[in-house]
Formats: C-alpha cells, structure tokens, sequence
C-alpha cells in the first residue's frame, strides 16, 4: 500500500487547508469584536448573544447544517434576497462552506477572547485612557498584546475545527470533488466504498494533525505552561 497521496487527495488537502485558513481569519475579524462586546457587561442580551455564538458547542453539526441550508436554500430568507440581486445561491459552494465554517468555529473565538478580556478587567483601559489613548488605541496597544495567548488559542481552535468538521460539510457543501470536498468527506467517500487502506492515511494524517494542534496551543500558551511548572514544583517540594 502507498502512502503517497493521490492527486484527488492532494486537492482535498488543499481545500481544507484553504478551508482552514479563511474560517480562521473571518472568525478572528467577526469574534474579537463579539467577544469584546459581551465581555463588557453582564446584561442580559449580551447573555443571550454569548449563548447564540456558542450555540454550536451543543447543537449537533447536522441540525445546524439543516437549518443553514434552509436559510440559505432558495425558499429562505438569505435565499431570497440572493434570487433578487440575481447572486449564486450558497449552498453547495466553497462561499457556503465557508460561512457555515465560520458559524461552526465561532464558540472557539469567541469563548477565550471574552474569558481573557474579562480577565483583564477594567484598569488597563482606565490607564490607556489617562494617557490619552482613545477605544481604538487602548484596544491595539493594551488589550491585544497582554491577550495575545487567546488570539492564538481562537486561531489554531478555529483553523483546526474548520478542517475536522464533517455534520454541517455535508449538509452545506455537499460532496462535489475539487468544488466542497474536504478531507472529512473524502474519508467518508472512501468509507462508503469500503476502501479502507485509503482512509486509514487519511483519518490517520488528521488524528496526527490533532495531536499536533493541541500540542501547539500548550506551547504557545505561555500561562499553560507557567501552571504546569507550578504543579511540577509543588509537586518535587512534597516528594522531598
């Protein structure tokens, strides 16, 4: 058995990858700001807002996808007003996947960056404001660098979700080669025709790819790795 990738599979790469990288970088321009906004006060509508962009941690990726579909299908809403201005409608397009990735992946943006904002609290702005600096400047000079292990932990979150998703791939893209078909798919096609050894590379690529991600998040995060110095010293202490 080969191991070398077939042509087909190098295109189903390249479209998760390309799949990986927009849904990290559109997730990370809509869900700063989003995380910013419900991490300011605790009001109800942010609450509920919070709990709409982190919906997709609970909700199964097909009932997601089915309603995305629908909204985006030419009988909903998005569809319609698409059908008017004459624009290709999104389901069953890399656009459409590319939305309902972004949709996916925003629990994943959202949740560490109001959790570090929150952490800061109020005194760095307080200081940036003392000195002049208006919302704007107080967000990209204080704000940003002191959470920048958050951005990190929502951009590899968001690109890694993107590339394993497989409920709302389906449902929104659809299996159409070198158009929607991602290596979740690309797996479940080689599942279907029970041709095993193929996806065993495949699937075996994404577990590696996985462990990979986590791996980087825990050294990229330099809090991660200051508490687990902490838990090895207290540790070595009580041994002695």
């Amino acid at each position: 058995m080969s191991l070398a990738l077939t042509p087909a599979e190098i295109t189903t790469v390249k479209l998760s990858l390309k799949l990986g990288v927009w849904t990290m970088l559109i997730s990370l321009l809509v869900g700063s700001p989003l995380a910013w906004w419900v991490s300011r006060r605790d009001t109800f509508a942010r609450r509920l807002v919070s709990a709409v962009a982190t919906m997709p941690l609970v909700v199964p990726p097909t009932v997601l996808g089915f309603y995305l579909l629908f909204f985006m299908g030419p009988f909903g809403p998005v569809g319609k007003v698409f059908k008017i201005f004459g624009l290709q409608l999104l389901p069953f397009t890399f656009t459409g996947l590319i939305l309902a990735s972004v949709i996916c992946s925003m629990p994943f943006v959202v949740q560490p960056l109001s959790n570090a904002f929150i952490a800061l609290g109020e005194r760095p702005l307080e200081a940036a404001s003392t000195l002049g600096a208006n919302a704007l400047d107080a967000f990209l000079t204080v704000i940003l660098p002191q959470s920048k292990p958050a951005f990190l932990t929502a951009a590899i979150m968001s690109f890694a979700h993107a590339i394993g998703e497989f409920g709302v791939v389906l449902m929104i893209g659809g299996n159409i080669p070198n158009v929607t078909r991602v290596l979740s798919m690309q797996i479940y096609v080689y599942v279907e025709n029970m041709n095993y050894a193929r996806a065993h590379i495949l699937a075996g690529g994404l577990v590696v790819f996985a462990i990979l991600t986590m791996l980087a998040m825990q050294l990229l995060n330099p809090r991660q790795r200051a508490g687990a110095d902490r838990v090895r010293g207290g540790s070595s202490r009580d041994g002695s």
